[in-house]
């Protein structure tokens, strides 16, 4: 990183330039000997001096000081946009000054995500994980230190690399990927060179853990106006309250129900927007939207089944994340020749929770499916994104939404809770024992 030389290193070179010009001059007039040799003294008291300045302790800690802040700016402007490829890449090359490594690297929990110095063809970003010490300190979030090629993974492809440390990324007690520092030689990584490992793996968590926080502030700004414009859409408003009107005449009791249903529905609405509710709640608002749908379209129009494991019924969820999956069901998957089935199911596998919606309609074709997270206006990828979101934002990284469809098939939306915490399933084992 290139330094602005201050005053007195500038006076100092001054005074060195300006006695070795007094000794040459000296020694050109043949004068006495004594002059050249003062001129001599003087220029190395003069490089004494500029040495003691530049190793100075103080100094020295000013300019790292300087140095790590300039670099703590710079990452930040990346980090900002969360950890991806872009943003790693950016990363890597600024950090790779910062070291005495050959190449830096950048992964996430899967794949690498930026590489920078030598050897970069042979580390493609967006390629996954290799290298068994990543995974092991993905596994253990501790820093793994590797002084040989078999150990860093790569011993039959000829690679220069000897060493290497890895140091995992953890913003808010929770890994979310990797720094790795290659090195040509094991005798390159002292103590010195782990401390600045660590010490940017803690910034880049830093620095993670606050843009995610920014997110979060700005998304719960947003979540709250985006869940009521989700749920109180002006023709699904009208269309409802025009089926009520339609069956006062025809079928006052079943008007009087629905009357009942649709003012619960919006009660419900406006106060859970912010607040977590169960997953039985969150199925019975579900059902009562279904139910003005069914009202309108027809029970032959639309089939509902569920299939909820004991025991998920008291699970903690944010509101409306099953509702507007089941409203985008209706809204872009009903046939015009067949009535749509749509199935909720809730199960756990492997100690996560994982709640499905599943439907046989229209289905969607690749290139739709491609886009599906993307927030426009012109398909469901609002809903999607949305739901999205706050389940990251409520059980953390590990939660996601996935989508499969296939056009003419159906659609199944899965969202995985990740493992929640305090979580106890009755077998039906452990429900006979207790009877």
């Amino acid at each position: 990183m290139n330094r602005q030389p201050t005053l007195i290193e500038v006076l100092l070179v001054g005074v060195a330039a300006l006695l070795a010009f007094v000794a040459v001059f000296a020694v050109l007039r043949g004068g006495h000997w004594a002059v050249p040799s003062l001129c001599a003294v003087g220029i190395t008291a003069v490089a004494l001096l500029m040495l003691r300045f530049s190793i100075d302790p103080d100094r020295l800690r000013a300019r790292q000081s300087e140095r790590m802040l300039k670099l703590a700016a710079n990452t930040l402007t990346h980090m900002r946009k969360g950890l991806n490829i872009e943003s790693a890449e950016a990363v890597c090359r600024l950090l790779l000054p910062a070291t005495s490594a050959n190449a830096v690297a950048i992964t996430d929990c899967v794949n690498i995500l930026g590489f920078s110095g030598a050897e970069k063809d042979s580390h493609q970003v967006g390629t996954p994980i290799r290298t068994e010490s990543t995974k092991a300190s993905l596994h253990s979030a501790e820093m793994q230190v590797i002084t040989s090629r078999e150990g860093i993974g790569f011993p039959d492809e000829g690679t220069a690399f000897q060493a290497a440390i890895v140091v995992p990324i953890i913003p808010d007690d929770e890994v979310a990927g990797t720094l790795k520092l290659y090195y040509r030689s094991a005798k390159k990584i002292d103590e010195t060179e782990q401390a600045v490992a660590l010490g940017l793996s803690t910034l880049l968590a830093m620095q993670l853990g606050l843009a995610e926080l920014e997110d979060q502030r700005e998304l719960a700004a947003k979540m709250e106006l985006k869940a009521l414009q989700a749920q109180i859409k002006p023709h699904f408003l009208f269309n409802t309250i025009n089926t009520i009107a339609a069956l006062i005449r025809t079928d006052p009791g079943q008007a009087r129900i629905l009357l009942r249903e649709f003012a619960t529905f919006y009660r419900r609405t406006l106060e859970g927007t912010l607040d977590s509710i169960t997953l039985e709640q969150e199925y019975l608002q579900t059902l009562r939207y279904l139910g003005f749908e069914i009202a309108r379209f027809g029970a032959d129009r639309i089939a509902l089944s569920s299939d909820i494991e004991k025991g998920l019924e008291t699970v903690q969820v944010p509101a409306f994340i099953i509702q507007p999956l089941v409203e985008n069901a209706v809204g872009h998957g009903m046939r015009e020749d067949a009535p749509l089935r749509i199935e909720i199911s809730a199960r756990t596998q492997e100690g996560e929770v994982i709640v499905d919606i599943r439907d046989d309609g229209q289905g969607m074709p690749k290139d739709t499916l491609a886009h599906m997270f993307e927030p426009s206006e012109t398909h469901a990828g609002i809903a999607l994104k949305n739901v999205d979101d706050r389940l990251r934002g409520f059980f953390g990284r590990q939660a996601h939404l996935e989508v499969q469809s296939e056009l003419g098939i159906g659609t199944t939306v899965s969202m995985n809770l990740g493992p929640v915490l305090d979580l106890k399933v009755e077998t039906d084992d452990q429900s006979n024992n207790s009877r």
